[in-house]
């Protein structure tokens, strides 16, 4: 092997991007023969490969008393900084432990450096770097400044020090262009930009015998037409605009079906969606109880479907998202060759609608065009392969995992020894 690689999150465990990503950089660097190690608070990795500290979980409960007394906080008080800093102090220690345990040479971030969701750690993780000057790259997902809940805070200090930090030995990567741009004028560092991505050199995994029944048990008929919503129910998703596309297809074949759960940000947007639905006559459903992130039977007996079982079986993918990091599943469509309507939101508008992608697109609200567009996608078989064709091309040759190893090489290029 040329080197171990130990990556250091939170959380890797599930279908969050970050979880997601890291495991296709890890699958990047196994190819060309590094070997991964990793650390976090939850993980669902390998046992063998990894270290489990519950503290470094983002809702251990130390870590939920410390933000519940920052956030929404203009003042401080000695015990909350005494907490973190013992807390941190203990987090520091196991990551030496960890990149002796493993023989780690190069360490990588997952947003532990951008979004504080864990201050301790991130405290820990920086004076690590500054007392070992290890190589590390630091994958920034998504940055505190880019949400509202972080904004009013009494860690001023510590966002400063550590989210991220500047110290030597540490390479950044963001995902997007305005996030590169915003990295710098903030903090006055470089990063590589490197977009998600997935590995558009294998086909996507069809129909099976496992999910060869999701139509069947979303109570479709055969010719229903499965208009797809693949996120969670968030107001952010804006899926008060997929109906409004169902509702003015007015096709009664239509059927919108949500995958995700609510509940992350309450569940006054799940009843608004209903009511909004019902007012339309849109027939919507909601699978989240039959959606994990590994396939498996409930205590009932029921099937439950990974997100994968159902892009197959969907003839439309509704994406009108207000406010996207990247976008994976806007990738997840076109990886599956379905047709995919998006709204216009901020990063796609910069760094993935130049690349000459054909899909609908909708500037904040559903039009006649749009409709109009849809419908011909939905009824036009020659023009639907075509489309989604050269869609795949497109991605094939700016989010596949040559790209990703392109980019992860000249990373690696810069550590000495590896």
């Amino acid at each position: 092997m040329a080197g171990n690689i130990g990556f250091i999150s939170t959380r890797f465990a599930g279908t969050d991007g970050v979880s997601l990503e890291s495991a296709k950089w890890a699958q990047v660097f196994w190819d060309d023969k590094y070997f991964s190690c990793w650390y976090a608070g939850r993980l669902d990795r390998a046992a063998e490969v990894s270290h489990c500290i519950p503290e470094a979980y983002f809702e251990h409960p130390e870590n939920q008393w410390i933000n519940q007394r920052i956030w929404g906080h203009n003042n401080r008080t000695r015990l909350v900084t005494r907490r973190i800093y013992d807390l941190s102090e203990y987090l520091k220690e196991t990551l030496y432990n960890f990149v002796n345990t493993f023989e780690i040479r190069l360490l990588v971030f997952e947003n532990t450096l951008s979004i504080p969701m864990h201050v301790p750690l991130g405290v820990a993780i920086t004076e690590f770097l500054e007392e070992t000057r290890m190589p590390s790259i630091a994958h920034h997902h998504d940055f505190y400044w880019e949400r509202n809940r972080f904004l009013v805070n009494c860690v001023s200090d510590y966002l400063e020090m550590a989210f991220p930090p500047r110290t030597r030995n540490l390479q950044h990567v963001t995902i997007n262009q305005a996030a590169q741009e915003e990295l710098s004028w903030r903090k006055g560092v470089t990063s590589a930009l490197i977009p998600n991505v997935f590995d558009f050199d294998k086909p996507p995994p069809t129909i099976d015998a496992y999910s060869a029944d999701v139509r069947a048990e979303l109570g479709l008929k055969p010719d229903d037409i499965m208009i797809l919503q693949p996120t969670r129910v968030v107001p952010r998703k804006g899926i008060e605009h997929a109906i409004k596309l169902v509702q003015m297809l007015d096709n009664p074949k239509c059927k919108l079906v949500v995958s995700h759960e609510a509940g992350d940000e309450g569940f006054e947007y799940f009843n608004v969606l209903q009511e909004i639905a019902q007012d339309a006559g849109v027939d919507i459903r909601f699978f989240a109880t039959r959606i994990s992130d590994i396939r498996h039977f409930d205590s009932e007996g029921r099937k439950i479907y990974t997100l994968w079982d159902l892009y197959p079986h969907a003839d439309l993918v509704t994406y009108p998202s207000l406010y996207e990091g990247f976008g994976n599943a806007f990738l997840e469509a076109v990886y599956f060759r379905v047709p995919v309507l998006i709204n216009r939101y901020n990063i796609f508008a910069r760094d993935i609608e130049p690349l000459g992608f054909q899909v609908p697109v909708m500037d904040g609200f559903v039009t006649r065009r749009i409709v109009e567009e849809v419908s011909r996608i939905l009824e036009d078989k020659d023009y639907r392969e075509a489309m989604l064709n050269h869609n795949y091309e497109v991605a094939k040759s700016f989010f596949s995992y040559s790209v990703l190893r392109r980019k992860l090489n000249a990373l690696v290029g810069n550590v000495p020894g590896m």
